[in-house]
């Protein structure tokens, strides 16, 4: 079934209706080399609000503060129907231990900062960005409850952090009574699945909505990159395209470019552009709430927002599985297996409902 942008989706186990595809505005400003300036930057936000998007997702750090200042000024007209999204916990200040982190002091000194930055009386959701291994979790989770309690913060959510941190956190909230978590950030795509191992279901089963950036694998799923990009000697190191970052990423690979074929004859089989097919893929999984898209022109977008209309069969929805698999590994292939199926359950049959 065709979608739209206003057919909106609880976010976890809260009841905050998104979009669902999320407007990622790490393009707004040039400071990191690439993006899109001022104007197509505000061409970009127009068009996703006037189609009823509402999610628009932003850092502390993006392009060194642009994002979320650009971001402020467009939305401040609209700033209540919208649902703005930014992180912390990345370095703010080179040389200051203390504004990077997930720790008390680095938090509040970031939330302030984005409230200045984005305009605004409070963050729609906040998200931890990147797991720092140092901070005990306990501090973690009353600093971001301390800022719910005070209405600066409605909703908080995680990115890129282990699922036995995200699990323990998300029981501690519970026990606690503090704010759970509602959303959990990962890179997940047809090329990058290893996040249905542990990620994906434990989101699942305790009320995080996945939302995945990068669901274009770095643009490989876009279709613009062939096997001589990957196979020539000029690896383009220092270049400042986009090519030679998937390079550094080893997002660029032949089996990824293999993935990649499978997409573009499903997209030639829909009429449509392998980018929608990818994106559309990841609005498959039932885990997935929204995906992030971060188009840098008007006609990206368009294209984009192309995908809530694809409509896949069974076969090719098969095709595309099977092309972008990953081995689960230990312990989810041996629960899996016939043996275990056998000598647990032998030929009892249980119908399973969730």
């Amino acid at each position: 079934m065709a979608l739209t942008l206003d057919d909106y989706r609880l976010l976890g186990r809260s009841g905050l209706r998104v979009s669902p595809l999320a407007l990622g505005t790490a393009t707004f400003g040039t400071e990191w080399g690439w993006g899109a300036e001022r104007d197509e930057a505000r061409k970009l936000f127009d068009r996703y609000v006037e189609l009823g998007g509402n999610l628009l997702d932003t850092a502390d750090t993006y392009t060194d503060g642009s994002s979320e200042r650009l971001l402020g000024e467009f939305a401040h007209q609209e700033r209540e129907r919208l649902v703005l999204a930014t992180k912390y916990s990345t370095l703010r200040r080179p040389g200051d231990p203390n504004s990077g982190g997930a720790h008390r002091k680095a938090l509040f000194g970031s939330v302030e900062g984005s409230l200045r930055r984005l305009d605004t009386d409070y963050l729609d959701l906040l998200y931890l960005h990147v797991w720092d291994f140092r901070t005990p979790v306990e501090e973690i989770l009353r600093g971001l409850d301390d800022l719910v309690r005070q209405g600066k913060v409605l909703y908080v959510a995680i990115s890129n952090t282990p699922a036995w941190q995200v699990s323990r956190m998300q029981a501690i909230a519970d026990l606690r009574g503090w704010s759970p978590l509602v959303a959990l950030q990962i890179e997940y795509s047809l090329t990058e699945r290893t996040g249905e191992r542990d990620l994906i279901p434990m989101a699942r089963e305790l009320g995080l909505g996945v939302v995945p950036y990068s669901p274009l694998g770095g643009g490989v799923l876009s279709g613009k990159y062939r096997r001589e990009d990957v196979t020539a000697t000029d690896t383009g190191a220092g270049d400042g395209t986009r090519r030679s970052v998937n390079l550094a990423l080893g997002t660029l690979t032949e089996r990824n470019l293999a993935v990649v074929e499978v997409v573009r004859e499903v997209a030639a089989e829909l009429g449509r552009t392998p980018a929608q097919v990818a994106l559309a893929w990841t609005l498959r999984n039932p885990a997935v709430t929204t995906s992030l898209i971060g188009a840098r022109t008007l006609a990206q977008l368009e294209d984009n927002l192309g995908a809530l209309a694809v409509e896949f069969t069974a076969a090719q929805l098969d095709r595309l599985d099977a092309a972008g698999a990953v081995d689960l590994g230990q312990p989810h292939d041996l629960l899996a297996s016939d043996h275990l199926r056998r000598v647990t359950m032998g030929d009892l049959r249980i119908e399973t409902r969730r």
